[in-house]
């Protein structure tokens, strides 16, 4: 394949220009779910992280067993079958509905474990010492616990938040028109894969920062522990 058959192939500008108004419909999309999914997540992890400082068998092993399975599913799988297999089942449920609650069960999950993470390093004198001055457990668990774990596991949580909204792509297998739909579908209406170029440089352009941001963190924490 020669330079030009490539550029026009997958550098097209002019049908980059031309899609350009559903990719941006697409991009909307990705960042609306993005709103959505990730705060579901954190929620749902940080119910899984309290539960987990629970000592008791009947809380522990369930809650070992729901963190296990969700994790070890891969994402698309449980989508689809919420999507397309919970219908035999008598519940059908709208693609935003049904990736909601696929996110909040996979990410809740990998946050929950972040966030265990996180509360198993803050020392245990820690939550006595606040105890000891009359907080509650629940007022010391959120005003001097919670606030040590989630800076000690800051950047495994963006690092997991960014995993997340990459994931966002895959609701396209739920005909939700985030980014990738809508540049799948641009390519196929024009047989041509600059849509899919472009919308690889949106993603980049999106997440990039993010991506540094986390460098920064992770470089920060090691010379911490230096």
């Amino acid at each position: 394949m020669s330079w030009e058959d490539f550029a026009l192939a997958f550098l097209n500008l002019e049908i980059m220009r031309e899609a350009s108004p559903i990719l941006v419909q697409g991009l909307v999309q990705t960042i609306l779910l993005s709103l959505l999914v990730v705060p579901l997540g954190l929620v749902g992890g940080t119910v899984l992280a309290l539960l987990s400082t629970v000592r008791h068998p009947l809380v522990r092993w369930p809650l070992m067993a729901w963190v296990d399975t969700f994790r070890a599913l891969p994402p698309l799988v449980l989508l689809v079958f919420i999507y397309a297999g919970m219908p035999f089942a008598g519940l059908e449920l709208p693609a935003w509905g049904a990736v909601a609650i696929g996110f909040f069960l996979n990410t809740g999950a990998y946050y929950g474990e972040i966030l265990r993470a996180g509360i198993e390093s803050v020392p245990r004198g820690q939550m006595e010492a606040a105890r000891s001055t009359g907080l509650t457990r629940g007022q010391a668990m959120a005003y001097v616990v919670m606030p040590q774990a989630v800076r000690n596991v800051l950047p495994d949580l963006i690092s997991n938040t960014l995993e997340v909204v990459k994931l966002t792509s895959i609701a396209s297998v739920v005909a939700l028109p985030e980014l990738l739909f809508q540049a799948r579908q641009a390519q196929s209406v024009t047989y041509n894969a600059s849509p899919l170029v472009a919308a690889a440089v949106v993603y980049f352009v999106l997440l990039w920062p993010v991506v540094r941001l986390l460098s920064r963190l992770e470089n920060r924490q090691l010379a911490g522990r230096g």
